[in-house]
């Protein structure tokens, strides 16, 4: 993978992390539109570390508020009935499925699951279960009244995102729905659980990069450009979820699924 490429694929990344459609499907797919090599999962996983240090630096007012409540409610009793203390516990808890899913297909997640006709179908599938979430939903639940369900719920379907064109946000978003909050706060607890998952898959394929894909100085600059086109996709993203709904992520979803069969069926795409 040459610089160019890895811009490319970094600016693919930063738009698409954030938006229920899969920055994994993109990774997958664009490569093989301009016939360039798969990155491979550690690559994928890596450049994700620039949209986790968007979140970061996004929410961090929240998240060091979670962080220090988090640690004081070890000695001290009465931050634990705050939001920010059982925030802390929720996160953790809801990051528990995809870390012990992870680690036990990681040679199916790294190869067989980034099939094309995988991706395809799993684009079109969870676009038609967003699409009963949005019907069903109550959406009158905030963030502050988020309950241990509601984070083993979301934390679940989180695992989900394993299989690559299942989307992070999308399933924990969807999920959210069909608990009933809102698409604001599905959105910001989505976003707030990516930073742990996001951390443990990046560190933990770290330890690959430049072994079978792009080096360090590709990767690394794929990094930075995830991070500042994220930061803006998140912004615009909170923003566009306080006023509409998810129909336009679903209808994209269906349409590049569609797409992607046609063009698999007529041999102009190789699945693997």
């Amino acid at each position: 993978m040459n610089p160019f490429q890895g811009v490319v694929l970094g600016i693919v990344q930063g738009l698409t992390e954030f938006l229920p459609i899969s920055s994994t499907a993109h990774l997958r797919i664009v490569p093989a539109l301009f016939g360039w090599e798969d990155p491979g999962t550690a690559f994928t996983a890596v450049i994700q570390l620039g949209t986790m240090l968007a979140i970061v630096v996004y929410f961090w007012r929240e998240l060091l508020h979670i962080t220090v409540a988090w640690f004081r409610g070890f000695w001290d009793r009465s931050v634990r009935g705050s939001l920010e203390y059982k925030m802390g516990w929720y996160l953790i808890l809801a990051t528990v499925p995809i870390g012990v899913l992870g680690l036990i297909f990681d040679h199916q997640i790294s190869t067989g699951a980034r099939n094309l006709w995988v991706i395809s179908v799993t684009l079109i599938a969870l676009a038609l279960v967003l699409l009963g979430a949005e019907k069903v939903s109550t959406r009158r639940r905030g963030e502050e009244q988020i309950t241990t369900t509601d984070a083993i719920v979301v934390g679940s379907a989180q695992a989900l995102s394993l299989i690559p064109g299942a989307s992070r946000s999308g399933t924990t978003i969807t999920a959210g729905l069909f608990r009933g909050l809102t698409r604001e706060a599905a959105a910001r607890f989505s976003f707030l659980l990516s930073v742990p998952a996001v951390v443990l898959s990046g560190l933990y394929e770290l330890k690959d990069v430049g072994n079978d894909g792009p080096g360090l100085g590709v990767t690394g600059l794929a990094v930075v450009f995830a991070f500042v086109v994220g930061l803006a996709s998140i912004a615009w993203l909170m923003k566009w979820l306080a006023r509409h709904s998810t129909f336009v992520f679903i209808y994209y979803r269906i349409a590049l699924g569609v797409l992607l069969i046609v063009l698999l069926s007529t041999g102009v795409l190789d699945p693997t």
